[in-house]
């Protein structure tokens, strides 16, 4: 399960050591650790990373499929932790020292800056070859994100992207070692804690307030 610490004015949420699938209760622990993010006070920002072969893989096909009655509302919650990463009123910044699949990318794209592994690991959407279509908030999110470019290649062909690649097309913003990745990025956001509060929250706001407003939209198509 997630844990949250705290590198002076730095929070390190610690994905896991698993898949870091989204199960519902996985969900309900990183909500609970982004309130307590929000909720402070002063210079802060937010690093995401895992611990082991895997950033996030994404949703939880397992316990969606033994679930289907839970479909609508599980998506929903997953919509909502988009919408609450991309507009987190702190820094963000995922340290992906893993492989980043489906959701799991969508979710490393919800933050303001990334850092992949170069050596190993990769960026991917696979939903085309999965026969899982994205969203319209799913959607609305990759391409508020990425290039027109990257993001037609990463939905339509599911590529997967290694750290180089994924530093050329965008992705990410820098590609390093893998015992520097999570260093590089609490580096990132240490840089950054003066930014915090109300504002940087209405500049991002503002900045994909269409991607927030159809994230969020819950007559839409959620599969």
């Amino acid at each position: 399960m997630p844990t949250l610490d705290r590198q002076d004015d730095v929070f390190v949420l610690d994905l896991g050591d698993g898949e870091n699938r989204f199960h519902p209760d996985w969900l309900a622990s990183v909500s609970t650790a982004l309130d307590k993010v929000e909720k402070e006070t002063g210079p802060r920002a937010l690093v995401t990373t895992a611990t082991g072969k895997f950033y996030s893989n994404g949703l939880d096909l397992d316990w969606l499929f033994a679930n289907l009655d839970k479909h609508p509302a599980y998506v929903i919650s997953v919509q909502e932790l988009f919408a609450r990463m991309l507009s987190l009123p702190v820094i963000t910044v995922a340290a992906l020292q893993g492989h980043t699949f489906a959701a799991g990318a969508m979710f490393s794209l919800a933050h303001d800056f990334r850092i992949m592994r170069a050596d190993r690991g990769y960026w991917c959407l696979p939903e085309a070859n999965i026969n899982i279509p994205f969203t319209p908030g799913m959607s609305a999110l990759i391409q508020a994100r990425l290039a027109p470019h990257t993001a037609h290649q990463a939905m339509l062909t599911a590529h997967r992207y290694g750290g180089v690649d994924a530093v050329a097309a965008d992705i990410v913003d820098r590609a390093v070692a893998e015992d520097e990745v999570r260093t590089a990025a609490i580096e990132l956001a240490q840089s950054q804690v003066s930014k915090a509060g109300d504002t940087l929250g209405t500049i991002k706001a503002r900045m994909y307030a269409p991607a927030l407003t159809t994230l969020r939209d819950t007559t839409l198509p959620l599969s």
